[in-house]
């Protein structure tokens, strides 16, 4: 009878964080989703030059917010436990509420400042990811897709600041970021679901 506990409360705990995680990840693809379409149907001819319109400047704000606030999320869905775990899931909020802030400064210079935030804060969450995927695939398991978003998204962001400052960059380069983004979002969330039905 013990020995039948032991084994099952690992087993119901990873189930349930499972679910959780796919949960909010299915979330986020709908956020991403929406916020393409507002870019592209508010902000898509906006260049590195021209000053943040209104609608553009609310979308730049709320988009590190809501990773900031997902991660937070996720944190306490897969059971974030201690040590070096919390510390890299804490220092990924902090990033996303400093590049937050960051993008208030951007909403009074130019898409070009916020491109070039933008792109350092893709790099950096992204190598963020890649280190939070890779510890979490032993206690949540199917975390490949969050490993390739991760090292997707390092590559984007350093090109997103790299042509920051040129011409023809614009919002549409960071909204094509963000789809690919709710791509290999909705990936996990298949991901997830197939072990789950493999754990039953």
């Amino acid at each position: 009878m013990t020995q039948t506990t032991v084994t099952s409360a690992p087993s119901t705990t990873a189930t349930t964080r499972a679910s959780g995680l796919r949960s909010l990840h299915l979330i986020r693809v709908v956020f991403s989703l929406i916020w393409v379409a507002l870019v592209f149907t508010t902000s898509a001819s906006l260049v590195s030059t021209d000053r943040p319109t209104v609608i553009a400047a609310v979308l730049l704000v709320v988009y590190p917010l809501w990773d900031a606030v997902a991660t937070l999320l996720e944190r306490r869905l897969a059971g974030g436990g201690s040590g070096s775990a919390n510390r890299v899931s804490t220092v990924n909020m902090g990033l996303g509420v400093a590049t937050t802030a960051g993008m208030i400064i951007a909403a009074f210079s130019t898409i070009g400042t916020a491109l070039l935030v933008f792109g350092v804060w893709a790099l950096l969450s992204g190598a963020i990811q890649l280190v939070v995927a890779i510890r979490r695939r032993r206690t949540v398991g199917a975390q490949w897709p969050m490993v390739i978003s991760g090292g997707q998204s390092v590559l984007a962001g350093a090109t997103i600041a790299a042509g920051s400052a040129s011409a023809t960059s614009g919002l549409s380069t960071v909204a094509g970021y963000s789809a690919f983004g709710a791509f290999w979002f909705l990936v996990s969330v298949i991901a997830l679901s197939g072990r789950s039905r493999r754990g039953k």
